[in-house]
């Protein structure tokens, strides 16, 4: 949804999509520790489905849902900081306002992610993915209809630009949640994990839940902030700097966010099976993600290497698109060069999952941590302090994104997360069938 919003905003002119991708990574970063939060309930609904606990999975949920409905105060009350951030910022007057106007609307709107958040780590959880998928892409669908009808004006609507593209993407984020609620209520997952008796409060499982997931959270909010950090710091070089770096991060986010879907699945499976006390099988499920991972940043890396000019192209404005001319040699550059680290992505990406469904939350945010503000830090000083170029630069970022990528594959290598437990020894009488095999 966030790069559909770019995308119909880039035709409007790049101000507005580099205003979009700034004002949004800000909300996200701001939700990101309650969703990490509660995206731990994957691995423990996943753990206890191993250990033979089914009628534990939807307490676990429960929780979740507890913990969103409480942080979206939290969030709303960030909207100041972000506000001061932008400003503090240097950013050019032209992307400021409608940088402002994308980040209100959206952070009113917080509470519907966080709640889509904990309804999907539970389907994950139990491995039923369709729910999820399908949720996606209703969201998808009617955010591009909602984009296209608000952000130019059709049907007898007013032309909105920034604001419809934020009302858009709050709209496509309701009908995920409504789907997903669907699911959740439905009568097949109603009946099979006694969805309306666990409807309550569990100190067990609140405990874990805060114990196991604060770490993730603290993880995903200390390297989201490093990573706004960084993006605000390349829109600090101006209109066209800030455009080029929008359309690489916009293409890298092609490329990422799938990776994710896998990490969420590798999760899910290895907290599975850790729960059953198979670490062995854990270890075969994350190779599997490893080959799938890298299967898909394949496809990237080729169409970064070979087409980035049509890349760029993709958000070239539909009017008034003169100074866009400056833009696309240093996009192309960067777009080249997210090529070089995709493959570093995966790698993180699924290791990091397999820790974190193992229980080794806090080593992985313990190097996730390291390495992002390692980033942030190295961009923040090259381009404030010693006021380098944006090539060098972002070249910078590729090499510490790939020693990343060594640091988790090196944790897991040495095998600590094999002996670690969340919630026990399975139960006697569960067998292979209850673990989906």
């Amino acid at each position: 949804m966030m790069f559909v919003d770019r995308l119909f905003l880039s035709r409007l002119g790049p101000q507005y999509m580099s205003a979009a991708m700034g004002g949004g990574m800000t909300c996200f970063m701001f939700m990101t520790f309650f969703m990490g939060l509660t995206g731990y309930s994957n691995a423990l609904v996943a753990q206890n489905l191993g250990a033979g606990r089914r009628g534990r999975c939807a307490v676990a949920a429960t929780q979740a849902f507890i913990v969103a409905i409480l942080a979206y105060p939290v969030v709303l009350a960030c909207m100041p900081l972000g506000e001061f951030m932008f400003r503090a910022s240097d950013l050019a007057p032209e992307q400021l306002g409608p940088q402002l106007e994308y980040f209100r609307i959206l952070i009113l709107g917080s509470g519907l992610g966080l709640l889509r958040n904990a309804a999907s780590a539970y389907f994950s959880g139990i491995g039923r993915t369709r729910p999820v998928m399908v949720s996606a892409a209703a969201a998808t669908v009617v955010n591009i209809f909602a984009n296209y009808v608000l952000v130019f004006g059709k049907l007898g609507l007013p032309a909105l630009g920034m604001a419809g593209a934020a009302i858009g993407t709050l709209l496509g984020s309701f009908a995920a949640l409504a789907v997903l609620a669907a699911f959740y209520l439905g009568r097949t997952n109603r009946e099979a994990y006694g969805v309306l008796g666990a409807l309550r409060f569990d100190g067990e499982l609140m405990r874990k839940l805060w114990r196991f997931g604060s770490p993730s959270g603290a993880e995903f909010l200390l390297n989201m902030l490093a990573f706004t950090l960084v993006v605000l710091s390349f829109h600090s070089y101006g209109v066209s700097v800030a455009a080029a770096v929008t359309i690489a991060f916009n293409w890298d986010m092609v490329s990422f966010i799938p990776l994710i879907g896998v990490g969420i699945g590798v999760t899910s499976l290895v907290g599975r099976y850790m729960g059953a006390g198979r670490p062995e099988v854990a270890h075969r499920v994350t190779m599997s993600g490893i080959k799938l991972a890298a299967l898909y940043s394949a496809v990237g890396f080729t169409a970064f290497c070979l087409v980035p000019e049509r890349l760029v192209s993709v958000f070239r404005p539909s009017e008034g698109g003169e100074g866009f001319a400056d833009v696309i040699p240093l996009a192309v550059f960067m777009v080249r060069l997210v090529a070089v680290y995709v493959f570093a992505d995966a790698v993180a990406n699924v290791f990091g999952s397999a820790l974190r469904g193992a229980g080794d939350t806090f080593w992985t945010m313990v190097i996730s941590v390291s390495g992002h503000w390692a980033l942030a830090l190295g961009a923040m000083v090259l381009i404030r302090v010693v006021r380098v170029g944006p090539r060098p630069a972002w070249g910078t970022i590729v090499v510490l994104v790939i020693g990343l990528g060594l640091a988790f594959y090196a944790r897991y290598r040495s095998g600590r997360w094999r002996n670690m437990r969340v919630v026990g020894p399975p139960t006697p009488m569960h067998d292979e069938a209850e673990l989906n095999l």
